[in-house]
Formats: structure tokens, sequence, C-alpha cells
């Protein structure tokens, strides 16, 4: 259900791995349909009405990739008709969508996993097992940011569809930054501390891209976490020095993460290292000035992997890593991260 730019990533995948089928593509655009029509092949039937989806007794789950704003009714109808429910990032939007969607998740007995495919990243499990383990002592302090240097705007086939495809851009069918690229790294964080945010706070604005855009350009918002942990998110879109990066502050140790590589204070690391990952002393200086070892595992797919997991849950019948449940706690710190920034205000999770 929506086969735009991450739809079609999700249909590639479920294409190309073994035990799925599928059935029906669907989307609201004539245009976005037939390109996934022509992918999928004359076997598999396209609509343009979710519910014909829904209404298929031979489905046993169901995809949801349209923008942020209209995810919450396809997800519960579909949980309504019986389906499991892989459903794209930011779950819901809103506060009154997220309380609506609290009992219904906890009473379901379908399977529903969040697009946060970085769950499911071999890089980043290793990551979060040095964490945990407290190898590198307690954290103090995390600094997260998600840089690019463009104006995020997508081509349209025709004016009429500007806000149809550039949806991320305007508030009323978006949370902008936070949403689409900080909720990863609230995600992760939240997997990682398992501790829960208590205040957050934060500042932006549009103050670059003079465009007609409702939703700011850059964001920088800090997260204090009922362990003590502060974190802090910061996203341009004028400069994409370093990317993804995320910086973990530890009592004996220091862990600096992209989304494929890391680095690793010394001291911490333990002398034997997992055999697919690669350890060499000051490979990567570049990341954090200082020696270190470096680690990167093998090439790997963390959607591919949280595409194949979701089937997994559903014959195993076992919560998934990016549980709805999980999925819906960072949609409150997406939620609460854009109250701070348009009242000024200090926020309460």
């Amino acid at each position: 259900i929506g086969t735009g730019r991450q739809g079609s990533k999700l249909l590639r995948l479920a294409q190309g791995l073994p035990g799925f089928e599928i059935r029906t593509i669907c989307d609201v655009l004539p245009f976005r349909l037939d390109a996934a029509r022509d992918r999928v092949g004359p076997e598999t039937r396209a609509v343009s009405d979710y519910r014909r989806v829904l209404d298929d007794p031979n489905i046993d789950a169901v995809f949801i990739a349209t923008p942020f704003h209209p995810h919450m009714q396809p997800l519960i109808d579909a949980l309504d008709a019986g389906k499991h429910v892989y459903c794209e990032k930011t779950l819901v939007m809103g506060h009154d969508q997220i309380e609506k969607m609290r009992p219904i998740l906890k009473d379901t007995d379908k399977i529903v996993q969040t697009g946060y495919q970085h769950r499911y990243s071999d890089h980043l499990r290793l990551i979060a097992g040095i964490i945990k383990s407290g190898d590198i002592g307690s954290i103090s302090k995390v600094e997260c940011q998600w840089n690019r240097n463009g104006d995020w705007r997508r081509p349209v086939p025709s004016p009429e569809f500007e806000r149809a495809i550039n949806w991320r851009m305007y508030r009323e069918y978006s949370g902008g930054l936070p949403a689409e690229l900080s909720s990863h790294q609230m995600d992760i964080l939240q997997w990682m501390m398992d501790s829960p945010p208590r205040h957050v706070m934060g500042t932006g604005g549009i103050d670059y891209w003079k465009d007609g855009r409702t939703t700011r350009d850059n964001t920088h918002v800090l997260v204090n976490h009922e362990n003590g942990v502060a974190a802090s998110y910061t996203c341009l879109t004028t400069n994409d020095h370093g990317g993804f990066r995320m910086t973990f502050f530890g009592t004996r140790g220091t862990v600096v993460t992209t989304l494929s590589e890391a680095w690793v204070s010394e001291k911490p690391i333990a002398d034997e290292m997992p055999d697919e990952v690669d350890g060499m002393t000051g490979a990567t200086m570049a990341l954090a000035g200082t020696p270190g070892r470096w680690i990167k595992p093998d090439n790997f797919n963390p959607t591919r992997n949280a595409v194949a997991a979701f089937r997994e849950s559903i014959l195993s019948n076992t919560e998934p890593a990016a549980s709805g449940a999980r999925g819906l706690a960072t949609s409150r710190t997406v939620q609460l991260s854009l109250d701070a920034m348009d009242k000024g205000s200090v926020e309460t999770y």
C-alpha cells in the first residue's frame, strides 16, 4: 500500500526473498501504480483503493508505505481485516493518533512491525552489544546527527502533484526532519539505552530554503532520558559533513558509528573480535581523532534483513525487534520534539 520510493524498495526486496508472493499493489497516484505494475508483472493485481487489498482473504500481510500522515487508518483497517502489518516509520502522527493506536496495538494478536530497519543492521547489533556489555562504561551523553546538503525536493511530473510527491516538506503531511531522519536515531537509542525520554526541548527553522516549505530545513533537539543520559539530534540540509553519525560517550571509552562502520576507543575492546569483523588499531582515526579500533562487518542490507524478519515473526508468532509498540514510543518522542520547537518549551515525555 503505497508504491513510491520506499514502497518500491520494499516491493523489490520482498520479490527477491523466499516465502513471499506479491499478490496486490496499491497506490492513489496512477503513474506510481503503473511503474510498480511494470516491475511486478501482469499476474499481480494493481488497485487504487487499499480496501480492495484488505478484502482479499488470501492476503496474509500488508506493507504500508504511504506518506506519514495517513498511516493510521490503513493500519487500523488492516488489523481489523486480520492482516499482519509492516508499517513504515514514523508509525503515526500526533498525540491523538498515538493515543488511539496504543490500545489497538496492545490488544491485537497480529504482528505489527515498524519500518525502523536499523534494528536489523548487522553492524549496529555489534555496537549495541558493546554498549550493553558495559565495555565503554556508563553512557552519559549521545550526540546524533544526520546531515544532508540539498533542498530535499523531488521532481514532480505536474504541479498538481507537488504536495503528493513532496509531502515531507509540508506540516499537514509530515513531521519533517525529526520524523524522517532523527526518528531512526531516536529508535536506535531507545533500543541501545533501554531508558525512556524524560524531557524534550529543541529549536530549528526554515532559514535557508525559502521555497514555500513549511517543515524546517534544520532541527536541533535535546532529549534527557530517565537514566540521566542526554541525547542531542541535529539535522542540516545545507551541509552534509559527517552524514549519519552517532557518538556514545562512556566513562571508559567512546563509540563513534556511521551506518556501516564504527570507531571504538581502544581500552574497552576485548582482545577477541567476532570472526566476521575487521579490527585494526588506528584505522579510523579520522572519525574521532584519536587511536581506536575499527569495526566493519561484511556487506549487509538492514532493510532486507527487516523484511525477512517480518516474515519470520509472523511464522513464529514472535514480537519483532522493531515492534509496533516500540514504533509508537518513537512517534511520541518525534511529536514532543515538534511541540518543543513550535512552542519554545520543555516537553515532558
